[in-house]
This record gives structure tokens, sequence and C-alpha cells, in this order.
């Protein structure tokens, strides 16, 4: 009798610790800290919600697409303010929806590539932690014909190798990322082509490639937020505007 209630009581205090988790994980990863008004429809840059996307569509638009799948968990509006910079540089900016917040769900159905129908764009793929390891399996997979690949704050790829790849490919890092160790980076690097562009950030981590809450495992930044998402934003519009 007392050890079944024993029992009753620690699977009960499990179930509570578990939920707890999960909720501060869900206001963790919430989006926060930037103006909604990157959310709004403006003169330089139309937002758009899909059942499947967000799309930043610029007035002038300069033929390539930015195709941007989130890390696992974290809110894809997070997002929002990278990929409304990046529509203002004149390219169309698409985050992708995943079911549960989670890349490796949906990432490969028609309702996600259908994204890539247009075939006079050139598509530029792109994913953050989990979203760039999934990012890559996209293009193991030849889910798509894409133009380029932009990784960002993540060690993949890890299973396979894609250094044979012959699109251009870019990786950005925080040399203070907890989670996608600097170090492990630097050892995948034999995995994509010779000619990747390593662009690594200097006091960036892993949870200001976004803008939502510390994400669990990282280290402290030594740049702000700000400062983190200038120096992504720049290199993503430079590499984009050079290659074709």
């Amino acid at each position: 009798m007392f050890k079944s209630k024993l029992v009753r009581i620690v699977g009960l205090s499990w179930f509570i610790v578990g939920i707890s988790f999960l909720l501060w994980l869900y206001i963790s990863y919430k989006a926060s800290g930037f103006n909604s008004s990157v959310l709004e429809p403006g003169p330089t840059v139309n937002v758009v919600e899909f059942d499947n996307r967000l799309e930043f569509e610029p007035v002038k638009k300069a033929g390539k697409v930015f195709v941007f799948f989130p890390g696992a968990l974290v809110d894809p509006y997070a997002y929002a303010p990278m990929c409304h910079k990046i529509a203002e540089a004149g390219f169309n900016a698409i985050i992708v929806f995943m079911p549960y917040r989670l890349a490796q769900f949906g990432y490969n159905k028609p309702s996600t590539t259908v994204i890539f129908s247009d075939t006079t764009q050139q598509y530029f793929l792109s994913g953050h932690s989990k979203g760039g390891a999934i990012a890559t399996r996209f293009i193991h997979e030849k889910l798509a014909k894409i133009s380029g690949l932009i990784l960002m704050g993540t060690t993949h790829p890890v299973n396979f190798d894609l250094s044979d790849l012959k699109i251009p490919v870019m990786k950005i890092y925080g040399l203070n990322d907890g989670v996608a160790n600097p170090g492990k980076v630097e050892s995948n690097k034999n995995k994509l082509p010779e000619k990747t562009i390593f662009v690594p950030i200097v006091g960036g981590n892993h949870s200001q490639f976004a803008y939502y809450g510390f994400q669990l495992g990282d280290k402290k930044a030594g740049i702000s937020r700000n400062e983190q998402q200038r120096i992504i934003v720049s290199n993503v519009i430079n590499f984009m505007k050079l290659n074709n």
C-alpha cells in the first residue's frame, strides 16, 4: 500500500517537472525583444503569412529567395527581424513553419517543397541550429534546386559528406556558442566544400542568432544581440549578392 502510494507520488512529481520544463522552454524560446512593426506590411517590404510560412516580399525584387528553417522549438517569428532586413535588400525572405516547431518534421513534405517551385528564382537555403542540420539534409536528399547554402550556429553536416557540392556555401558561427561548439564546427569543415566561407563571430553565442530568450546550454555573449544580428545580416546579403 505504502509502496504503491510512493510510486504514484514519484510519478506525479516527474510529470510536474516535465510539464514545468516544457513550459519554461516555450517561454524561453518565444520571440521577444524586437519591434512588432517588422511583422507589418510597409512601403519597401510586404509581409504575408501563409499556413506553412511567413514571407517578406520586397517591393523591388532581385530574383533571389532566402528560405530559412528555424532552430528546434524556437518561435519562427524570432527570425523576423533578420528576414525583414534581408528583404529590405531586395531578396524575398521566407521563414518555413515546422510542425511542433521541430525542423525534422515536415521539411520534406509537398507543402514545404512547393516554396521552391518558381523556376525563375534562385533559392538560397538557410537554417539555424537544428534548422541548419535539416537544411543540409534537404540538399543531401536533393529535394529542390538550390543556388546556395547558408548555415548558422550549427555543427552540421555531421552524418554525411557535402564536400562535393557545386553550389556556394557559407557557415556563420559564434565563438561563444555553447550549443553548436566552435571546435566541432572546425572539426567538421572537411564535410563541406573546400571553398566554403566560414564566418566566426567574436563574442557571438547561440541564442543571439534570433530574438528569443537564453537557450539551455548556451554561453553568455560578448557582444549585443543587435551587433550579432548586424554581422549575420550583412554577411547573408553580401553572399547572396555575389553568387548567381
